[in-house]
């Protein structure tokens, strides 16, 4: 299998994490990948038409995007514990708390290009919206993290862990663990575990 990939990426970081926690990771070849908004990969164009990573090329030439998609295709090749739940009502939890965990990614790196624009062009309207989403999502994970963290480890866990990692990579001055104890405690298990310590975010 093939894995269009960057180091700096939080959905490829996901499933980087989910094919290690699943034995997978030695049959993917990370191939590595830039993408931009504003400047498409004409290469990456061919697998995955919208231009995004990650894009999973399967050893028979079928594809496979995007990380959520990725990630429930590699929970079906292995024969340890599920990342997916296989009863119908945990499984539910599961994608819906990703969901949540994956909207988060998409909000924070809108939020970026935004902040990163010259200051003339920028929306403070967008800016403002991006960091009032923020304070709500930390909120709720704080609230639900005394249960989730009792859980088995699955999908939901590596996708909120991911978030929150990217909100440190790129948003150190925000200082999400103000008030949010429980969820940063969680956390830092997180990013204790072998899956993830194998797996850093950088810039590159």
């Amino acid at each position: 299998m093939k894995l269009h990939w960057s180091p700096r990426s939080p959905f490829v970081r996901k499933v980087v994490i989910a094919a290690r926690e699943t034995g997978l990771f030695d049959r993917i070849e990370c191939v590595r990948t830039r993408v931009a908004m504003t400047a498409p990969n004409r290469d990456l164009l061919p697998d995955n038409p919208l231009g995004k990573i990650p894009t999973l090329v399967l050893d028979d030439g079928s594809v496979i995007y995007d990380s959520r998609v990725i990630c429930g295709y590699l929970d079906t090749q292995h024969g340890g514990a599920r990342l997916l739940p296989e009863d119908a009502g945990a499984r539910l939890r599961v994608l819906c708390r990703e969901a949540l965990a994956d909207g988060f990614l998409d909000a924070l790196l809108l939020w970026r290009n935004e902040r990163d624009r010259p200051a003339e062009a920028r929306s403070q309207p967008h800016l403002d919206a991006f960091r009032l989403k923020k304070g709500v999502i930390l909120d709720r994970l704080e609230r639900e993290t005394p249960t989730f963290a009792a859980l088995p480890f699955d999908l939901a866990h590596i996708a909120t862990g991911c978030a929150l990692s990217y909100l440190d990579f790129r948003f150190a001055d925000e200082n999400w663990r103000d008030g949010h104890p429980a969820l940063a405690a969680w956390h830092e298990g997180f990013e204790a575990r072998a899956s993830v310590l194998a797996t850093p975010i950088v810039d590159g």
